[in-house]
């Protein structure tokens, strides 16, 4: 361990989009107390493990990645590990790595630089607090970066209690940041150059406050306000749950053109007996109506969605459903995964669970379906005209790569043109995960 303070850093963050949020929170903070970013973990004074503990796998790199952080020499950086693993496995993080220096979790990370300083002084550094106090005042105060889309958590933690789900235990209950606070952090995020934002939380459609004229509204309604900032051109949101979306967040989807034409709305299975083992409170048929709905608002919206395969009990019948619903819903794309059993989890212990063979032979079944699905978005996508942010840069001379208003990975040749514009195209080709497309223009901004 070092005797004096890191002056390099470098944060590496695992799962989902949240924790990618939270990272460049931590990056923020760190940068404020006078720490300067390393291009990766390999030569930083401090590495922050951001960490995810959705599924094993993922909570099982989290210590191949500690293991690797000793250096040729025998020297190390200082380890902190933050984020959901942190929160669940903070003894077993001690037991099973010892040259980690920082333990916090996602609620208190605002408190990460006293908790480094700390274990510089020799001292136990572990924070597994949920305080009552918000830690986003703690925080620095946002400002554009490099990039022309940004992350913004509006709604932290879960009181769904999903049965094979441990965000409850990590992140804690739901939770709504004020109205004022978003607004704020929106408006220096565009000011900074940011041109789409992307609202997030673990239920995000489940924020709730008061606006500035003390009126309660929904994310509809935080959407709405949003919408009439001058700079910001695309809004998007993400997670949703089905028993979340209001009418008016619905409706929102018909009338906010800066609202962009996609919901990620997960359902996770198509068997109304396993939605109920899973403590879902939706079923097929109210999930159904919902993409209903808003297609009817919105015709061409793109759906998305989350599945697990072979939770415990999950007959045949049960997984052919799943294929019913995905054939019935057609997804633009969808993120699939077999059940990963989490310790204290209502499911962990149940019944029934399912062999290993059959959960890799369904999980291949339902993917070849969802691929097929997304190549045939994709490929109904050609020949049409849309507004395309151009976000990073492509392997060949003059390419850039940006996000369609379908969240479609999109190449041009843009010679000339910067990341940060915002182009008119033609969408000339389809592949299975992005499509080409060709410049007009007589409309960049």
């Amino acid at each position: 361990m070092k005797s004096d303070s890191p002056k390099t850093f470098h944060v590496k963050s695992f799962g989902c989009q949240m924790n990618v949020y939270d990272g460049e929170r931590m990056a923020e903070m760190l940068g404020a107390e006078g720490y300067v970013a390393a291009a990766d973990g390999a030569d930083a004074d401090l590495v922050v493990l951001n960490t995810c503990h959705i599924r094993e796998k993922a909570a099982e790199k989290v210590y191949s990645d500690i293991g690797r952080l000793k250096r040729a020499d025998g020297s190390r950086p200082t380890i902190a590990v933050a984020g959901c693993v942190a929160q669940a496995e903070g003894a077993e993080i001690a037991r099973r790595a010892p040259s980690v220096d920082v333990v916090v979790g996602p609620q208190a990370y605002h408190r990460l630089p006293d908790l480094i300083a700390r274990a510089a002084r020799g001292e136990k550094a572990v924070d597994l607090d949920m305080p009552l106090e918000s830690k986003f005042g703690a925080l620095p105060k946002r400002a554009g970066g490099q990039r022309p889309t940004a992350f913004l958590t509006v709604q932290e933690g879960c009181d769904k209690f999903c049965t094979y789900c441990v965000v409850p235990y990590t992140r804690g209950a739901e939770i709504s940041r004020p109205f004022a606070d978003l607004i704020a952090e929106a408006r220096a995020l565009v000011a900074g150059g940011v041109r789409e934002i992307t609202l997030l939380g673990q239920n995000v459609n489940a924020w709730d406050g008061e606006d500035d004229k003390g009126r309660a509204i929904g994310l509809d309604g935080l959407i709405r306000e949003l919408a009439r900032e001058d700079g910001l051109e695309r809004i998007r949101y993400t997670t949703s749950h089905p028993n979340d979306m209001t009418d008016g967040l619905i409706a929102a989807h018909g009338e906010i053109d800066k609202l962009m034409p996609f919901l990620h709305l997960p359902v996770q299975a198509g068997s109304d007996r396993i939605l109920a083992a899973m403590n879902r409170s939706h079923s097929v048929e109210s999930y159904l109506k919902i993409i209903e709905r808003v297609r009817a608002v919105r015709p061409d919206i793109a759906i998305s969605g989350d599945f697990i395969v072979g939770f415990p009990g999950e007959t045949d019948a049960d997984f052919e459903a799943t294929l019913d619903i995905v054939r019935a819903t057609n997804y633009a794309m969808a993120y699939s995964f077999k059940y990963s059993r989490r310790p204290g989890t209502p499911a962990a212990t149940m019944d029934d669970q399912i062999d290993e063979a059959v959960l890799n032979e369904r999980l291949q079944r339902l993917q070849a379906l969802l691929n097929e699905q997304q190549q045939a978005f994709n490929e109904a996508t050609v020949g049409r005209t849309t507004r395309l942010l151009l976000e990073r840069k492509g392997k060949l001379d003059g390419q850039l790569i940006g996000k369609s208003p379908w969240l479609q990975s999109v190449h041009v040749i843009a010679p000339g043109l910067k990341i940060g514009d915002m182009v008119d195209v033609r969408i000339v080709s389809a592949g299975a995960n992005s499509v080409g497309a060709e410049l007009l223009m007589e409309a960049v901004a």
